[in-house]
């Protein structure tokens, strides 16, 4: 009996066969739907309309997409089509190419992830990625507190991670919860505490 392997996908045939109804992201050749509960859309969408008001208010050069995908490249080499759960791009990038159906190849702003069931794609494979590719900015919010005791303490609580790119092209990780007010260097005037996040 002759067993079967299913063929690998390229890159670009993710973006060719990618389906145009649901979320895909492409992972290690295959192309995978991406799936969330509706607790996990909320907490997305809060901050999409967040990231959206501010855009407004101070009249910033960027887009919030929660369907961008964007390139990686594993630290083995091997290709991913990633598609966080918010996407912040530089405006100009966006709109280079409107009607290109293709992925981004460029780092994008800020990348945000919420997490659900696979949280180690988004603490381990997607933070190598990311910051691999020098996307600035990376929240992973934890809203169920199922991540790595390291970020989340003992006992685990729910936590809004922020990822900077150093000067080194590093990531350096605080830490936000309960009260705390949220710092980013995407939007220094945002007035969140990590509680609205967490429980949006």
């Amino acid at each position: 009996m002759k067993a079967s392997t299913k063929q690998k996908l390229t890159f670009e045939q993710f973006l060719e066969q990618c389906p145009e109804e649901g979320l895909y992201e492409f992972i290690d050749g295959e192309i995978v739907e991406v799936r969330a509960t509706r607790n996990h859309d909320d907490v997305a969408d809060f901050m999409l309309f967040g990231f959206n008001d501010e855009i407004r208010r101070l009249n910033l050069n960027y887009v919030v997409k929660n369907t961008a995908v964007f390139r990686t490249i594993t630290a083995k080499g091997i290709e991913q089509g990633r598609k966080p759960d918010v996407s912040v791009i530089n405006k100009d990038v966006w709109r280079s190419n409107r009607a290109e159906y293709s992925a981004l190849v460029e780092p994008i702003q800020l990348a945000v992830e919420v997490t659900s069931t696979n949280w180690e794609d988004d603490y381990i494979d997607k933070l190598d990625e990311y910051q691999n590719l020098g996307i600035t900015e990376y929240w992973i919010i934890d809203y169920l507190a199922i991540g790595l005791r390291q970020y989340l303490g003992n006992p685990k609580v729910p936590t809004v991670l922020i990822f900077i790119l150093d000067a080194e092209g590093k990531y350096q990780c605080t830490q936000f919860r309960g009260s705390e007010r949220i710092v980013s260097r995407t939007f220094p005037e945002l007035v969140l505490t990590a509680e609205q996040i967490l429980t949006a």
